[in-house]
């Protein structure tokens, strides 16, 4: 932990942005905790590492705040990133950083912040933390927990870490097989409880919240009945959609030409040059084709382009709905991105090697609704066989999402 510190402070030192920004991040909260204190008395205390898990938190923080609106509610992130893209969230009373998590930070940060309740989410169990909180008698509990048999808790040289899962209130898993490892281990606080963020996808769903203001992304896809939604991808994925929109024998072969919408994960200037050069000639970008103010003209551009490339963050949710076929991205470097959404939306899944860390990538595959690709063979295969059964393949996704609903009504009922 002190090497991984040190390590974050050098590259801070080094001019690495995110380490820099965490760095101070982290150096700040206390003191902008304790200026605003007064306004967050006993408040509910969500950890999350990134945006991700933050989405598994979002609803019953959500819940809570529509069930108990007098009630205080603070939010912090490990990850820059995560900070960055909520510290505007609304249903939060407090947004910060969280001090690195040495002991000192902990007992600080616990003793000036006073949480009726804790909840850490998925992969976080920082030990400085959970002891202090354990310590001062106050509930610590984890949701949306994955254990796995080769984490370093069940390893001979972390099991004196076994510890620090005994201290949690109790922990909400999203498999039996999580807490059956835990059980193995003499870990008894444990029950199943599932993955909240299909309850997330189903209120977003039920709201209406998608598919609003996108008028260059219905009209790319007009007339379309060969829409390949890719999002959060890299540029790895991109070489391999690349290939396959470039197909020519394919195209002669079906006479039938799909378009691609590309979200990618990283919309910095590097990226999306990488991007443009790639389907040069073929693509258009949203930002451009958005801030168009001839009607007629935006349209005809659309209509003709084969790759429409959203260069603008936070849409890639509403997207979905657009597209015959999702492709995920993430698969060929650390792991696949969020699979949820759009399985939530009744379409195929597609995604790169790395999938063994996803429970619901896995349940995907068993019910017929996803795929996994390991080279450009499989992506066209997989690709051809989704976009021509894209209403049967996506009924299965549909049906994979709703029999995995009801985590938050669960975790909610029995903690507040």
């Amino acid at each position: 932990m002190i090497i991984y510190y040190l390590f974050i402070r050098i590259a801070a030192f080094f001019g690495h942005k995110k380490a820099r920004a965490l760095v101070h991040g982290e150096r700040e909260t206390i003191s902008n905790l304790k200026s605003q204190i007064s306004n967050l008395p006993s408040p509910i205390w969500f950890h999350a590492a990134s945006v991700g898990e933050f989405e598994q938190a979002r609803p019953l923080i959500e819940r809570l705040r529509r069930e108990q609106p007098q009630q205080k509610i603070v939010v912090t992130f490990f990850s820059p990133s995560g900070y960055e893209a909520r510290k505007n969230y609304d249903m939060a009373d407090g947004i910060y950083y969280l001090p690195f998590p040495t002991r000192r930070n902990a007992k600080r940060f616990i003793k000036t912040l006073q949480p009726k309740i804790a909840v850490f989410v998925k992969y976080e169990f920082w030990p400085a933390y959970i002891r202090e909180l354990s310590k001062r008698n106050i509930p610590v509990y984890s949701i949306c927990a994955i254990f796995r048999k080769h984490q370093y808790f069940f390893r001979w040289w972390g099991k004196s870490q076994l510890g620090i899962l005994r201290r949690f209130t109790h922990i909400y898993v999203q498999d039996g097989a999580s807490k059956l490892i835990l059980s193995e281990h003499g870990i008894h606080n444990a029950s199943v409880a599932g993955d909240t963020r299909f309850d997330r996808m189903a209120q977003v769903m039920a709201n209406g919240q998608t598919a609003k203001g996108l008028m260059p992304v219905a009209q790319f896809t007009e007339d379309c009945n060969r829409v390949i939604v890719a999002g959060s991808t890299w540029p790895k994925d991109e070489v391999l959609l690349e290939k396959y929109m470039n197909n020519d024998e394919r195209l002669m072969a079906n006479g039938r030409q799909p378009k691609l919408i590309l979200v990618p994960h990283e919309l910095n200037e590097k990226h999306l040059h990488f991007i443009f050069n790639l389907f040069r000639g073929r693509m258009v970008r949203y930002s451009a084709v958005s801030a168009m103010t001839d009607a007629v003209s935006r349209r005809n551009i659309l209509q003709h382009a084969q790759v429409l490339v959203v260069d603008t963050m936070g849409l890639l949710s509403s997207i979905y709905p657009f597209g015959h076929v999702a492709y995920i991205g993430g698969g060929f470097g650390a792991g696949i991105h969020n699979t949820i959404e759009a399985a939530a939306y009744g379409k195929p899944v597609i995604f790169g090697p790395k999938y063994d860390h996803f429970r619901e990538a896995k349940g995907l595959i068993e019910s017929g609704a996803a795929r996994s690709i390991k080279k450009y063979s499989d992506l066209e295969a997989a690709l051809e066989t989704a976009l021509d059964n894209y209403d049967t393949i996506g009924a299965k996704a549909s049906e994979y999402v709703q029999s995995e609903l009801g985590a938050t009504d669960k975790i909610y009922k029995q903690i507040f």
